[in-house]
């Protein structure tokens, strides 16, 4: 018995994956959310869904799947068909937190999806009480290191983004800090502003009014560059920290095995999209930025992402059952 060569099998693979890109899509895309209607991610699936059904040519169907903070909806996408009809918009959490964080996970982040583009951003701001006499990054170092557990932070709960970039400046800048963890964001600004606790990192979104307003100082933005909406606020690498970047991001991923073709394709739909001024701007308004991608860039940022915040789970010991 002969066997088809392996260069044979190969170029079937590749008329097949090319034939399935040129006929897709042909029926309604189910986009799966993490979170409930009504919600940012809800409200970016549904705009990026009804633009990319007129330039495609189907239908996008939101499916909302919220539970254990986004597993339930990216364990959705991981075990469907991957065929490109079943696609994923979710974030930082079920993907890069949650693996570190939980005893049990029911896919791999890196081998169960396919990465399509990054869509979003959230850039994330290191603010201080008006009350604590630090005008910098560098003084804020300085003042925890001069008094080790003197300074508290607040975060949006124990294992939360603001918690671990927060616990990630500590270990960069070998300082120790007193965690107070809050029930969301909104109570924490009310005790930041009034001086109960110090400090705290979580989205700008959440603080620019008050640093506006003069309620809290912003001493450093959590990204590579500047914030447009805060331009005269240095990043904290530029303030003394090599490397320190933690950013809330949205992405849109396939199940692992789709066709690369298929992900080409949607990549390209995407991204001819997230550059348009008015998808831009309607991002905006949800307190996030657009970002237009390539799959293998999403990837190596994806396995960075979910290797630092791992790391530093593990070093600190959270575990969730």
């Amino acid at each position: 018995m002969r066997f088809p060569s392996l260069s044979l099998v190969c170029g079937l693979s590749l008329i097949c994956g090319l034939a399935a890109a040129q006929n897709y899509p042909n029926k309604p895309i189910r986009l799966v959310v993490c979170f409930p209607s009504g919600s940012p991610s809800d409200l970016l699936a549904r705009m990026l869904g009804a633009r990319l059904a007129d330039t495609m040519g189907q239908s996008f169907v939101i499916d909302n799947k919220p539970g254990a903070g986004g597993v339930v909806g990216a364990d959705t996408v991981a075990k469907a068909s991957p065929d490109g009809y079943t696609l994923l918009l979710c974030g930082i959490g079920p993907l890069a937190i949650s693996p570190g964080l939980l005893a049990k996970i029911p896919y791999d982040t890196l081998r169960d999806f396919a990465p399509v583009s990054l869509v979003a951003s959230i850039t994330y701001l290191l603010v201080v009480s008006p009350k604590l006499p630090v005008n910098s990054v560098k003084d804020l170092i300085a003042l925890a290191k001069a008094k080790p557990g003197g300074l508290n932070y607040a975060s949006a709960g124990v294992a939360s983004a603001s918690q671990l970039a927060t616990e990630l400046l500590k270990n960069m800048t070998g300082t120790t800090m007193v965690h107070v963890p809050y029930k969301g964001v909104a109570p924490a600004i009310t005790d930041l502003a009034s001086g109960q606790v110090h400090l705290m990192i979580a989205g700008l979104p959440a603080f620019e009014p008050h640093v506006k307003a003069g309620r809290l100082k912003a001493l450093g933005v959590a990204s590579e560059q500047r914030s447009p909406s805060l331009p005269d606020v240095p990043t904290i690498i530029e303030s003394g920290v090599p490397g320190f970047t933690a950013e809330g991001w949205t992405g849109l991923e396939a199940p692992g095995g789709t066709p690369a073709a298929v992900v080409t394709r949607l990549n390209r739909e995407l991204v001819t999209l997230l550059r348009t001024p008015a998808i831009k701007d309607s991002i905006h308004t949800l307190g996030a930025e657009a970002i237009a991608d390539t799959p293998a860039h999403f990837s190596a940022y994806l396995r960075n992402e979910l290797t630092k915040w791992t790391k530093l789970i593990k070093a600190l010991g959270l575990k969730e059952e």
